[in-house]
């Protein structure tokens, strides 16, 4: 197995190290995290240095892959540091073996998919995208980089989900949706007209709430 190193190590961080050992896919070998001392143990792993310090210690062969742990509530700093180390490091892809992934779907590089996934046939899934469990990608249906989808979303066939999106637990998205990058949804929020303005929306059907 792979030896994987993981940005941050909060809660996802905690999470993600779970399931890569439980599930038997990856070795995690510690965190990159700028808020937390080079050297002391969170989760029974060292803290192996600031995000400064990947390429090096990637270069020292301390680790193989990586993964990026940085939620939602840092989306924009998500981002960057994946944008930075794209085609400098090999991003792990961790998908659970309980997911249902269809032979003719596409996951890209640093993904992670949490247990009870569904990927239906021709779906993608971009680079550096979270599903939680029991998500549902219908379909013909896309998810652009850096979107995080809570547990539970539903996306029915043909939609196509932008980059740096973040859908709440428990979101439906109804056949041949478009929603445009850095959009938020509430919990439960059911989008069954393409969204077009980035913002956070909630209800039944949604309604933009905030720029």
């Amino acid at each position: 197995m792979k030896r994987v190193a993981i940005i941050g190590s909060g809660n996802l961080a905690q999470q993600i190290v779970h399931l890569a050992i439980s599930d038997h896919q990856f070795i995690p070998v510690g965190f990159f995290d700028d808020f937390e001392g080079k050297g002391e143990t969170k989760f029974d792993l060292p803290i192996l240095g600031g995000t400064d310090e990947i390429v090096d210690l990637f270069n020292l062969d301390k680790f193989d892959v990586i993964i990026c742990a940085i939620g939602y509530n840092n989306k924009d700093f998500r981002m960057k540091i994946v944008h930075q180390l794209v085609g400098i490091i090999p991003f792990a892809t961790l998908i659970h073996s309980t997911c249902i992934i269809d032979s003719s779907a596409k996951i890209g590089q640093g993904s992670v998919l949490y247990p009870g996934c569904v990927v239906d046939m021709d779906a993608v899934i971009s680079e550096n995208v979270l599903m939680y469990s029991a998500c549902l990608l219908s379909h013909n249906s896309f998810v652009g980089s850096n979107s995080i989808l809570s547990p539970g979303v539903k996306i029915a066939g043909f939609s196509k989900i932008g980059e740096s999106v973040h859908l709440g637990i428990g979101t439906i998205v109804s056949d041949s949706i478009s929603i445009v990058d850095k959009t938020i949804t509430g919990a439960g929020t059911v989008v069954v007209k393409s969204i077009t303005e980035a913002g956070t929306y909630v209800g039944i059907p949604s309604k933009l709430i905030q720029r």
